[in-house]
């Protein structure tokens, strides 16, 4: 059975999707910056940040953010 989500701009996306978004529009020093997680800023992987990620509920909520935000930049030309 699948739920459809059509008010849901995550559904369907997968967060290694997300974090790799971000990664190639801020960098991770700049990622660093702006969600202030260890993952990011010592030793920064994609396959490190996904399973602290996906370990931390906080932390996964502030990067959708991030990403929903850029996501809203980049549409209106920013």
């Amino acid at each position: 059975m699948t739920t459809e989500q059509p008010k849901n701009p995550l559904h369907g996306i997968t967060l290694e999707t997300i974090v790799t978004a971000l990664v190639a529009h801020f960098g991770w020093p700049e990622l660093g910056q702006q969600v202030r997680i260890k993952c990011f800023t010592d030793n920064p992987s994609v396959a490190s940040s996904l399973k602290f990620l996906r370990k931390t509920p906080w932390a996964r909520a502030k990067v959708e953010s991030l990403y929903l935000f850029m996501l809203r930049e980049q549409k209106r030309g920013r």
